[in-house]
This record gives structure tokens, C-alpha cells and sequence, in this order.
């Protein structure tokens, strides 16, 4: 049974992030929202923790917010797949559970 983690808070400031890094199983996904997409971010302190998570889980970093957060495709570690609010819905039902990390 699969999991889609949405993680909503900065890593910087919360430890959401990492308490939904340490719950994860394989099959399961990342979805970083609003202020969760700077954990995305290539060289940042938590960049190595996400790149692992991603040899076994899914990670997506919703596109709109990293935008309104002035950063693009370019910013994010290699292997995150940036989705739209479209996207976002997808993960939603192709998974059978989600688990908000506030």
C-alpha cells in the first residue's frame, strides 16, 4: 500500500521534512509544497537526505510554489519531477493513502 508524503513546511524551520523522509517505504512518494519545496533544493543541507529517499520512493516538488518561491527546474536536485495542481491531484488518487507533514 503506497504513500504520498506532502510536506508543506521548510526543513530549515520544521523538522516535518525529516520525519516524513524517516516514514517512508519503498513505492511510496514525496510531494514538497509551499515553503517544502527549498528541501528540494541541489546543495542544500538536506539535498543528500532526498537524493537517497529517491533510489526507492518518488520525489515531486510542485512547480507553481517553487516559482512563487523564485526558483525553477534548474534549482532542484536531479531526479524530482516537478507536477502542476493537475499533477498534484494525480498523486492524490494514483496513491492509497496521503500523509500530510505539517
Amino acid at each position: 500500500m503506497s504513500t504520498l508524503h506532502t510536506v508543506n513546511k521548510s526543513p530549515f524551520e520544521r523538522s516535518a521534512f525529516s520525519s516524513a523522509l524517516n516514514h517512508l517505504k519503498p513505492g511510496d512518494a514525496v510531494l514538497m509544497i509551499e515553503d517544502g519545496v527549498v528541501g528540494a533544493r541541489k546543495g542544500s543541507a538536506f539535498a543528500g537526505l532526498l537524493e537517497s529517499a529517491a533510489k526507492s520512493c518518488a520525489i515531486y516538488v510542485l512547480e507553481p510554489d517553487l516559482a512563487a518561491r523564485g526558483m525553477g527546474e534548474t534549482d532542484v536536485i536531479q531526479g524530482a519531477n516537478l507536477v502542476d495542481y493537475g499533477g498534484f491531484v494525480d498523486l492524490v488518487t494514483t496513491h492509497q493513502r496521503t500523509q500530510a507533514w505539517l
